[in-house]
């Protein structure tokens, strides 16, 4: 497979996982399913916006930059043969680093969430009634939340999403990271051996 392949495949996978990441971000500004009275009242990492900014808006430009990597042309510009692919390959690495950089920040946002707990009204007040991720394994302290309603299972099921999908995000820009390498050192098709005797990507 070219490394224009592989790049574009890299792209189709990581724009679902970009909406799907800034859906559920929206969806925690909804705890339990239902709009509060009182936006104090929603756990704070979900304004930290990891899910809509980092494994969402940042992911989009990475994506649409390894999309295009497979309609370049290999054989070159400025009259330098796969000086254009090598330089396109080049440029990936970058925007790849800047995926790296969106899904670590929605991962550390979500793993911080899921270890803190959500923000519940616990009878007397509005606080954070869990401590360092006691609640993961112990369900029957779960009833801590008054409410909103099934805001435990809401939190806890979202920000888990967010944590694997800003994980895979991160892997596949991390192996674009590689491929990008080797389109710079490689050059073009031919160069590697990688697409036939044509040369096409």
């Amino acid at each position: 497979m070219c490394t224009g392949d592989c790049a574009k495949c890299l792209g189709i996978t990581l724009i679902p996982l970009a909406v799907l990441c800034t859906v559920a971000n929206i969806l925690l500004f909804f705890p339990g399913g239902k709009v509060v009275d009182n936006n104090e009242h929603i756990t704070d990492e979900v304004w930290y916006f990891g899910g809509i900014i980092g494994s969402g808006l940042l992911m989009i430009f990475p994506a649409l930059v390894f999309l295009g990597l497979k309609n370049n042309d290999c054989c070159g510009c400025c009259g330098n043969e796969s000086c254009g692919k090598r330089f396109a390959m080049f440029s990936s690495i970058i925007f790849a680093a800047v995926g790296v950089l969106g899904a670590g920040y929605c991962f550390a946002v979500s793993a911080v969430a899921l270890n803190k707990g959500p923000k519940c009204e616990t009878g007397q007040q509005w606080a954070y009634p869990f401590q360092n991720g006691d609640y993961l394994s112990n369900h029957t302290i779960w009833n801590k939340c008054k409410s909103p309603e099934n805001i435990v299972p809401w939190n806890l099921t979202l920000f888990s999403l967010l944590l694997l999908m800003s994980g895979i995000q991160a892997v596949l820009c991390g192996i674009q990271v590689v491929n990008g390498l080797l389109g710079t050192v490689c050059g073009d098709c031919k160069c590697c051996g990688c697409c036939g005797g044509d040369g096409a990507v």
